[in-house]
């Protein structure tokens, strides 16, 4: 092994060492309001609407949404913790040390990444415990499913270091999840099927790319989509090459280093 990749190693493992003691020293902060927030989710859409609503798609509505609810706590939180930490770095001016050393920037990027994909998981494990409190779940294709989840968190974190490297100020780091993220969440098919709207509406879904993970992920769960699983698979591939190069385009540019 050479001296630089040794180099590399290590520098790689510090960073994602760092990241995840920083979610995990504040626990109460970053992995219990989500657990809460899913819990009431569960009460009051499964258990209370639910009711009213009946089965969907076969399943109950409790056992529909259960998958969609678990990537919207892996995208969240996947996203929220690169574009806080990263950000963080970039205002406290520690990254301009950690971008001029001699450490590659794909290097910095996986540390960054694997840290937001980690939490989006451990999230993703507790929402999957909690859920099992409220119904039975039962894995139709478990290699989609682990699939699916990996690289929704792994878009969600590139997606989050990019929103860190323009971001100016806290505010910014808002704006994306809060115009963007949720809006397209509530209507990625999360609570409903789009096989209820109008065939209009269900092109127009198509172009939401949440939709896509929801689906494929329901599908590995409960073996039930409303697209193509090779397609949205295909999807998520691609944009995160696309985002990948954009965010080592972005380090190697220095773009990341002007705050």
């Amino acid at each position: 092994m050479s001296s630089e990749l040794r180099a590399n190693l290590i520098a790689l493992n510090t960073i994602v060492t760092r990241e995840v003691r920083r979610f995990t020293r504040i626990w109460p902060q970053t992995l219990l309001p989500p657990a809460i927030t899913m819990a009431l989710y569960f009460v009051i859409f499964g258990n209370l609407i639910g009711r009213q609503i009946g089965d969907m798609g076969g399943f109950s509505y409790m056992d529909y949404i259960v998958p969609g609810l678990i990537m919207m706590s892996v995208i969240t939180n996947s996203y929220s913790n690169v574009v806080s930490s990263f950000f963080g770095s970039k205002f406290q001016r520690s990254v301009e040390e950690l971008l001029v050393s001699p450490v590659s920037p794909h290097t910095i990027l996986l540390g960054y990444t694997i840290g937001g994909v980690l939490r989006g998981l451990a999230v993703g494990v507790i929402v999957t415990l909690l859920s099992l409190f409220f119904t039975k779940l039962q894995v139709h294709h478990i290699g989609v499913t682990a699939l699916v989840v990996l690289l929704t968190a792994t878009v969600f974190s590139l997606g989050g270091f990019i929103n860190a490297v323009y971001a100016r100020n806290f505010d910014d780091i808002s704006i994306i999840p809060t115009f963007v993220l949720t809006p397209l969440t509530y209507l990625g098919g999360v609570f409903y099927s789009i096989n209820m709207l109008p065939q209009f509406w269900q092109t127009v879904s198509l172009a939401n790319p949440i939709l896509h993970m929801v689906n494929a992920f329901r599908y590995g769960i409960l073996g039930v989509s409303d697209i193509n699983i090779g397609v949205a698979i295909a999807l998520m591939l691609l944009t995160t090459a696309i985002l990948y190069a954009a965010c080592i385009h972005l380090l190697v540019s220095g773009r990341g280093m002007r705050q």
